[in-house]
This record gives C-alpha cells, structure tokens and sequence, in this order.
C-alpha cells in the first residue's frame, strides 16, 4: 500500500474511552485542517461522538448506520461515496464507518465482511481516509481476525500496525460461499421459472405472493421492482432464463433469482450511478432498497437472495 493516497485503518477498541480516543481526534482533524468529514456508525455510538465534539460536530455529516448501512451493500454506493464523491475536488475526504457490530445476524456478517474488503477496490487511487472501528469486547475472534484480512493498518491505542493477514481479494473469494437452498415449491413458497417472454408474469407472480405472505406499501413496492431488475438481468446477463422464489422466513420475505450466469464483477451494484449513462443501475437499484442482499456466484451459475422487512 506504499504510496497509496487511500488509507483504510482499523480501530480495535475495547471500552467507551478507547472509542473516543480513536474516533473524536480522527473528527477534529478534519476540521481543524478543513476536510470533509463523515461519521457513519451505529446511534448510540453516534450520539457519544456527536456528545464529545460538542458544537464543534456542526461540521461534521452524521449517519446512524443500523439505518443507513442495514444493507451492507448499501454502504459503498449509498453512504462512503455519497459523501465522497459530492465534496470539492483536492482536498483530502474522512469518514468513520462502523459497519460491523455483535447485533448483526449471521446472514448479514458475510456481507459486512466482503463490503470491507471491497473499499479497498472501490477508494483505490483516491484521497480518502476511511476508518473502521472494531469493538474488541463485543465482537467474536473471527470478526476480528477478518478485519485484519481487510485492513492494510490496525489501530490499537497508541499503536498502528501494519497487517501481515491484509488479503482483501481471499476475503471477497472465501466469503463468496453457497447459499443456503431455498425451500422447494409448497404451501407459502412461489417458485417459478421464467425466461423473456415470462418477465411481466413473474413480476406479478411475485408481487401477489409477497402480498399474501404480509408485505404492503414500499416494502411490496420494493419487492416488485427487486423481482423486475433481477429477472432482467437473468434474460440479459444470466443465460436468457433463471428460477425466482419467493418466501418468508425469520420475520421477513426472501426474494431469491438463480440463473446460469456468472458474475466476474465484485463491485457491480456497489458504485453509484453515473449521470447520463443508460444501463447498469439494476442490481445498484436492489442494493439500495433491499435490507440485505446475498450473493453467490460460479461455474455453475448465480444466486442473488434478497430480505425484505
């Protein structure tokens, strides 16, 4: 990472006072060398920060995470570059992003764990410093081992060290693993397979079973438009054909495409749309408004499975 203007540390932190001592300087600076700043963590480690800068916080953008970044592939298009790529060109940006905490279910870590490592690949080249804390007391051996996977530099009090584990690229392979099957076909479970001529129907398939199955509003209206741009893609990218389902499990509907296709991007659907270009908003579209989204992808082909609350 020598010479490179993107800098992306870890914070181990252990207690509240080591979370300040991380965070507040970081934040103070920004602003005390007029850099933009933004502080996107869980609300109640928010309001510590916002507390401790007092009304020197007026400067700063603030961003409850449990919100902003319920869907880690929400973080990078949604949230880091947002704010990156609004401020003035030559001036160096910060932003403190807490993506990983102990209340994240296990179908979320994953994707918490690839978004950190696809940082490096979405900032590289870029003046951008992007600091992530890790709650050493809270959270698990394996979420802190994966942050020294992810993180070229670790920050312990006083001490920054380099990572000899920073594998970001093994990181995004090695969580790329197969997802759990989606239960077959049956009372409560819309499995259906469709190909072009079949998109208009699945979309309505899709959105009368999410009906029955208890969501209304924006979450149906979501789940329609998830269901039209990943049959899409299927037809367009995937091999012309895909199977949807559709079901709910743990307190939400599940909205599953499987196709034949292979998606050799990592950040497709993690970079924000670009003004004036047609095309390749679809799965930056379902990131944006599904609470979690789960990838897997093959020889054999590819699973995209949403949640909706």
């Amino acid at each position: 990472m020598s010479g490179e203007p993107f800098v992306h540390p870890a914070l181990f932190y252990g207690d509240q006072r080591a979370y300040l001592a991380g965070t507040v300087p970081f934040v103070r600076a920004a602003l005390k060398t007029g850099e933009p700043v933004a502080v996107a963590v869980p609300g109640e480690k928010l309001e510590l920060i916002r507390d401790a800068l007092g009304a020197e916080g007026e400067g700063v953008r603030f961003l409850d995470m449990r919100e902003a970044g319920r869907n880690p592939g929400r973080i990078i298009p949604g949230v880091l570059r947002a704010f990156a790529d609004a401020q003035p060109p030559g001036r160096r940006t910060r932003i403190i992003g807490e993506p990983v905490w102990a209340g994240r279910g296990p179908a979320e870590y994953p994707a918490c764990v690839q978004h950190e490592a696809l940082i490096n690949a979405a900032f590289r080249g870029r003046e951008v410093t992007i600091l992530c804390p890790y709650d050493t007391a809270a959270l698990d051996a394996r979420a802190l081992a994966d942050a020294w996977a992810t993180h070229p530099v670790v920050i312990e009090g006083a001490e920054e060290r380099p990572s000899a584990a920073y594998d970001p690229e093994g990181v995004v392979s090695r969580y790329n693993a197969p997802l759990p099957p989606a239960p077959a076909a049956g009372p409560g479970v819309l499995r259906v397979a469709f190909d072009e001529d079949r998109l208009s129907a699945v979309r309505h398939l899709a959105a009368d079973h999410g009906a029955g199955l208890g969501l209304t509003g924006e979450a149906l209206e979501n789940l329609t438009l998830i269901t039209a741009e990943l049959t899409t893609n299927s037809v367009v990218h995937g091999g012309g054909r895909g199977t949807l389902s559709v079901w709910a499990e743990g307190g939400q509907v599940l909205c599953e495409v499987r196709d034949g296709g292979r998606l050799t991007d990592p950040l497709a659907g993690r970079r924000p749309a670009v003004a004036g270009r047609r095309g390749g908003r679809g799965l930056l579209l379902v990131n944006l408004v599904a609470d979690l989204v789960r990838t897997h992808t093959g020889p054999d082909g590819t699973t995209i499975r949403c949640h909706l609350g």
